[in-house]
């Protein structure tokens, strides 16, 4: 039954009022809304994967996070988390992690699969996927429910960047935050770890470029909790530490 809003509730109460002074008293009504309407934004279709259950991040999407027991767990790991200052941007280059969603990068899930990164990750989130010709790697349609805004994008690789593949924690922030004095393999692996990607609108995407959490979040705040907590995944994971503003943001976003 679809909810009523504003003034459709108001009239359902009066016709009720009405049908039961008539002596109909047996008369199913609509439910009103049991919640304001627009609140949080958009509201998305809340599928994917709860992060606590993707600890490798081989499972699809990202749902929310809304209990209080799955928030208080998000906030004892965001806790885990080291911070020190952004460091300076000099050196960095998109090559120091590897060329662009390597097949190769040892140390990581779906690696030397004989498919590329984007691709794995197309496949991980996307829906009714359609490869090339003689291909079972390359997808050339797909349907993905973005958890960034909350919407449903039909997807064709003529528009290729109408989904980008987001790296949670970025190459660039990375680098300023310690990955400068990593290992090559060590930075190609968070290059193209799973745990660090989610396919999302292209929109959104460039409009984080290498923000932190307390620059850029999601436009669809049911996610933001869910989001904050694959960042601080991956900060655990590779003992890489966030800013001291990003981690008192994250912290905020799960009821910190």
């Amino acid at each position: 039954m679809k909810q009523l809003r504003g003034g459709a509730a108001a009239a359902a109460v009066m016709l009720g009022m009405a049908l039961l002074l008539a002596g109909c008293e047996n008369v199913d009504l609509p439910e009103a809304d049991s919640e304001p309407a627009g609140s949080d934004g958009p509201s998305g279709s809340g599928s994917g994967t709860s992060p606590f259950d993707n600890p490798d991040g081989t499972k699809p999407g990202l749902a929310p996070l809304t209990s209080d027991a799955d928030r208080a767990e998000a906030r004892a790991l965001i806790e885990k988390v080291a911070t020190k200052g952004r460091g300076p941007k000099t050196g960095y280059d998109r090559d120091e992690f590897g060329y662009a969603w390597m097949d190769t990068a040892d140390g990581v899930p779906l690696a030397r699969n004989g498919c590329d990164t984007r691709n794995d990750l197309l496949q991980r989130d996307g829906e009714d996927i359609r490869f090339r010709s003689g291909s079972d790697c390359v997808v050339i349609s797909m349907t993905l429910h973005d958890p960034y805004t909350g919407t449903t994008i039909e997807w064709r690789k003529q528009k290729a960047t109408e989904v980008q593949i987001d790296h949670m924690v970025p190459l660039s922030y990375s680098w300023q935050m310690g990955t400068a004095r990593w290992s090559e393999d060590k930075r190609e692996q968070l290059a193209n770890d799973p745990l660090n990607l989610i396919p999302a609108q292209g929109r959104a995407n460039s409009s984080k470029g290498d923000s932190g959490p307390a620059s850029w979040l999601p436009p669809n705040k049911r996610i933001r909790c869910s989001y904050v907590v694959r960042f601080a995944q991956v900060s655990v994971k590779y003992e890489l530490p966030v800013t001291a503003p990003d981690k008192e943001m994250m912290l905020r976003q799960c009821g910190g």
